[in-house]
């Protein structure tokens, strides 16, 4: 348990950030499902304006550190070709 104020004070902002981390993450899962099940759907069109703004908001959760760079770009990279192969 936290003993000095100062640790006290660093247990609340960890909590607070957390809770706001926890949000963003959330965000961008929905934004990520709604790119799945329009390919599962086969509904490509669907599927391609999910994309765009499921890539924007993994870019945002990068910026945002909830992300890391690479583990952003790879995620984008994978659901953009499983849309691309919708085509073929």
């Amino acid at each position: 348990m936290a003993n000095t104020s100062s640790a006290k004070k660093m247990v609340r902002k960890i909590a607070r950030r957390t809770e706001v981390n926890k949000t963003r993450r959330s965000r961008m899962r929905t934004f990520v499902k709604k790119v799945e099940l329009a390919i599962e759907a086969g509904n490509q069109a669907e599927a391609k304006t999910a994309l765009v703004t499921a890539e924007s908001e993994m870019m945002r959760a990068v910026g945002k550190g909830i992300l890391h760079k690479n583990t952003g770009s790879r995620k984008v990279s994978r659901l953009s070709a499983r849309v691309k192969a919708m085509a073929a």
